[in-house]
């Protein structure tokens, strides 16, 4: 199966083509992608080379002339390097744009913390007004990437995996939707995690939502969902552990309620090991996380008097 960084460049250069308005940053990094669309538009196919503040600046340059900038490399030089430049060149200025990252949380353990970015979404939480994406296949990847370029003049992240599900799903880039439903507490799963979060909530009686889209938190869903399974709330996400937490307590703020936050650790794994190894060293394979979410929603039944 081919990965939603492979979608990206070639769904991205039809967009070149059909519409005039979309332009394509790069900083070195995903640059093969797009020779034949460099060809085609060399006016709109942009390469600043390894200079991730220029990356964004010029995206926010073009999107005050009245383009709309797909700007793209790794997380951590996307979101982390830049991000004075988010902050200021596109957020103050009201500029919008749509940031499409690939590494993720630890999808490339050789390269090093250097190319990890567990913290992107909470990094980007601390800024107003950004839709923020995070597929769980390459299909909903395609899915987003269309959603995204059509925002209008928006902030929007894409956060690109070579971590996915085995199936994709019907989605519509706003609302959480609902795989499994039950009595005992609501696990949202978001993104790639989805699998993981099914195999270890098999025979609990628990409802499942899944998020693709986190910014904004699907809070009217999530209500809804606690109206039948309780207020027990466990979030698991690929990338900084409690990065939606907030989202969950505001959305359930008028009732009393639990949230359990699951997702990459704070600590650094300076032994870089394999993809498998990190998701087993954080607790998101499927016999740790059923181990946790079993014992979190179950000392819920205890407290409620439904054990």
């Amino acid at each position: 199966m081919d990965t939603m960084r492979d979608r990206f460049a070639p769904v991205v250069s039809r967009l070149l083509d059909e519409d005039p308005r979309v332009a394509v940053v790069l900083a070195e990094i995903g640059v093969d992608g797009f020779r034949d669309a460099m060809r085609r538009h060399p006016d709109r196919v942009i390469n600043v080379g390894i200079r991730e503040q220029l990356l964004v600046g010029a995206a926010a340059g073009l999107a005050l002339t009245g383009l709309r900038p797909v700007v793209h490399t790794f997380a951590s030089f996307l979101v982390e390097r830049p991000f004075e430049q988010l902050k200021l060149d596109l957020g103050h200025q009201d500029a919008g744009a749509v940031l499409v990252s690939a590494a993720a949380s630890f999808d490339w353990p050789a390269g090093g913390f250097t190319h990890m970015a567990p913290g992107d979404v909470a990094l980007l939480d601390t800024l107003d007004g950004w839709t923020v994406h995070v597929p769980g296949h390459p299909d909903e990847a395609e899915t987003l990437l269309h959603h995204a370029v059509a925002a209008g003049d928006d902030k929007v992240y894409v956060r690109l995996s070579v971590q996915s599900n085995r199936q994709g799903r019907v989605i519509d880039g706003r609302h959480f939707s609902t795989v499994r439903e039950g009595r005992g507490g609501v696990v949202v799963a978001v993104g790639p995690v989805l699998d993981a979060v099914l195999a270890a909530t098999e025979g609990l009686d628990v409802t499942v939502l899944y998020a693709t889209t986190v910014r904004p938190f699907d809070a009217a869903g999530l209500r809804r969902a606690t109206e039948a399974a309780g207020t027990d709330v466990v979030l698991v996400e690929p990338y900084l552990a409690g990065t939606s937490t907030a989202a969950v307590s505001e959305a359930l703020a008028d009732v009393p309620h639990r949230v359990l936050g699951l997702g990459v650790g704070r600590r650094e794994l300076r032994r870089y090991g394999t993809i498998e190894e990190h998701v087993a060293a954080h607790g998101l394979d499927a016999a740790s996380l059923r181990e946790r979410i079993d014992r979190f929603v179950g000392a819920g039944r205890v407290a409620a008097g439904r054990g």
